[in-house]
């Protein structure tokens, strides 16, 4: 006859799970001081030789204050979900993202990374709902829409914050202008005598947002000067970029905005390995000021984008969620400006 399967247990046999009140009687002290200590209150005034006293009493049971419980006594919770972006966001986002993320947890907020890889509009609206966060901040291509804000609104999140091209209804949006960065770099490409002008056009999926914008930019660059804008799709590998290269003298271009500083460094070694002298035949800007882009011979010019710090960002999630019920805010996230090096 089979024996019956036995089933695991929830937690380790004998290790019982350490409460507030097993701190409060180690550091002899009140459950109530315990929580206004781990749980970072300044509205009451703890000597801090007591606030230390309770913290090395918890690390020393290893008791760790439960984020559902804390939500439930705030009427809120702390957290702060980023739905992950859907596209490879490059060196300047990334700095860019790590310094609001540790400004939050200073601001003590938990920063929890959302994949929304697949998920479409108010489907992702309610994923995010689920977690019951006080705050969301998307970037632009996560297609939050007004209805999805109002699902977030009405699980409980006291703040959306957009960061993209256009603003959404009812929440608080962060515009990143793009097609400043491409009209910028390309008034500097006229400016220095260029006529023929090729602007890249990524083809990798996800990155339309920003390039889209920046090809209507370099357009408006243009406009009454005599110059014209060539469109030219380009994929991210050596292989599209030699192809581009093996056909320029026939497109005729002699200045390019490579979209950013990643795509006009792969351009511009593909240019070169084809015999086309950067700059005497082709001019070649990119955009993010990228320290290779320093490196490189010639030195590539680019577009400095002067983006909002982690640290503004983050005081403005706090002050959003502090006051929720004040009417959305629109607010410029960046400013562009030409740093002219050797490549133009």
């Amino acid at each position: 006859m089979s024996q019956p399967t036995e089933q695991p247990s929830e937690r380790p046999a004998g290790r019982a799970v350490p409460t507030s009140a097993d701190v409060a009687r180690l550091a002899g002290v009140s459950r109530a001081t315990v929580s206004y200590v781990l749980n970072n209150t300044s509205a009451v005034r703890i000597s801090e030789p007591t606030r230390r006293r309770v913290r090395e009493a918890a690390e020393e049971l290893g008791y760790v204050p439960h984020a559902a419980a804390r939500s439930l006594r705030a009427g809120h919770s702390r957290m702060v979900l980023l739905p992950t972006p859907h596209v490879q966001v490059g060196p300047l986002y990334s700095q860019f993202f790590n310094e609001f993320q540790w400004a939050l947890r200073r601001l003590d907020y938990t920063v929890v990374q959302y994949g929304s890889v697949g998920l479409e509009a108010e489907e992702a609206a309610r994923a995010w709902a689920e977690l019951r966060p006080v705050a969301v901040v998307a970037l632009g291509e996560s297609r939050l829409t007004g209805q999805g804000v109002e699902i977030l609104k009405r699980s409980g999140a006291r703040a959306v914050i957009t960061l993209g091209t256009e603003k959404v209804e009812g929440a608080h949006a962060l515009v990143m202008d793009q097609g400043r960065v491409g009209e910028a770099a390309t008034a500097h490409l006229v400016e220095t005598g260029r006529r023929r002008i090729g602007v890249v056009v990524p083809e990798e999926p996800g990155l339309a947002m920003f390039s889209g914008p920046r090809l209507e930019g370099a357009r408006r660059a243009v406009a009454g000067t005599g110059a014209t804008v060539v469109p030219l799709p380009l994929r991210y590998e050596e292989e599209s970029a030699n192809a581009l290269a093996a056909r320029w003298r026939a497109l005729d271009l002699d200045g390019v905005f490579a979209y950013n500083d990643e795509y006009a460094m792969l351009l511009m070694r593909a240019l070169q390995d084809a015999g086309v002298a950067v700059p005497a035949e082709t001019a070649v800007v990119g955009a993010d000021d990228l320290l290779l882009g320093r490196l490189l011979r010639p030195r590539l010019s680019t577009v400095r984008i002067d983006m909002v710090i982690g640290r503004e960002l983050a005081e403005l999630v706090d002050r959003a969620v502090r006051e929720p019920e004040a009417p959305p805010r629109t607010s410029d996230l960046m400013a562009s400006r030409v740093v002219r090096r050797e490549s133009s």
